[in-house]
């Protein structure tokens, strides 16, 4: 038996410490370890892996992760779930607790000198922000195993001309390789949210676009996707309208909503010639 073993249930541990989903806090738990476990699998992390996991709350992903030989770094910004946690590192050396702000972590010195992977079932109130984070800061991770709300991760997933296809599903797939592997009813959680939620998997390319081309793309995708049913020529109008569109070889008619990943790098690059 391992330590892990001798641990109350998830639900058990909650009410022995009167401990509840914190709305504010965009907190719903996963008590369901059969569900915690393929979360895990999916992960594919195991034996001498480093994990980082956002918003553990009781812990039931973090138990699933620790089962699979990795080693995890759990950040929890809610202080109520330091005995509970506690209790879960007492019997899981591999297991090191950070009280604090996910948004402000220094994911680079967590990590060190050795890659980590990201494995969360992200609060929802901050899940987007945190991915963004992820995907133009100066630290990249190894890869991201996210739980998102169903429509996020359809943001997330989606090509040209899907209703969810946008500015996020641009930065995302321009950084990474992005698939829905999951999705999760209300009834998953513990309290169960309004809406469905899904499990995304990214793996970062090889090459990844160079700090100031991710920067020219946040723009030109600010601009094209603010007025996204307008035709290019006229969301990108202020950057370069027409001239700029030609320059990267699309049609200056068309809209945000059917221009692909590649087309709208190509718009970074005509767009960063002309500064």
């Amino acid at each position: 038996m391992s330590g892990l073993d001798t641990l109350p249930s998830l639900r058990e541990a909650l009410e022995s410490h009167g401990l509840w989903a914190k709305k504010a806090f965009g907190q719903h738990f996963l008590l369901d370890l059969n569900v915690t476990r393929k979360i895990a699998r999916l992960a594919q992390v195991g034996e001498g892996d480093h994990v980082i996991e956002v918003g553990p709350g009781p812990g039931g992903l973090t138990r699933a992760l620790l089962e699979t030989g990795a080693s995890v770094t759990a950040i929890e910004k809610d202080e109520r779930f330091q005995p509970l946690l506690a209790e879960v590192a007492e019997v899981a050396p591999s297991l090191t607790l950070v009280f604090g702000d996910a948004l402000k972590a220094d994911e680079a010195a967590i990590a060190g000198d050795q890659p980590a992977h990201i494995v969360s079932n992200l609060p929802y109130n901050v899940g987007t922000p945190l991915l963004i984070k992820w995907l133009i800061g100066p630290w990249t991770p190894a890869s991201m195993t996210l739980m998102f709300q169903r429509e996020v991760a359809d943001r997330i997933t989606e090509g040209p001309g899907a209703d969810a296809y946008g500015r996020l599903a641009v930065i995302v797939q321009a950084t990474c390789r992005a698939e829905r592997v999951l999705d999760a009813p209300a009834r998953a959680f513990t309290p169960p949210p309004k809406v469905d939620s899904a499990v995304v998997r990214l793996e970062p390319h090889a090459e990844r676009p160079s700090a100031e081309r991710l920067d020219a793309l946040q723009q030109i995708t600010a601009a094209a996707f603010g007025q996204r049913r307008k035709m290019l020529r006229s969301s990108l109008k202020l950057m370069g309208g027409e001239s700029l569109i030609l320059e990267a070889g699309l049609d200056p008619q068309a809209r945000a909503e059917v221009i692909p990943v590649d087309g709208f790098l190509a718009l970074a690059d005509a767009w960063l010639a002309r500064r």
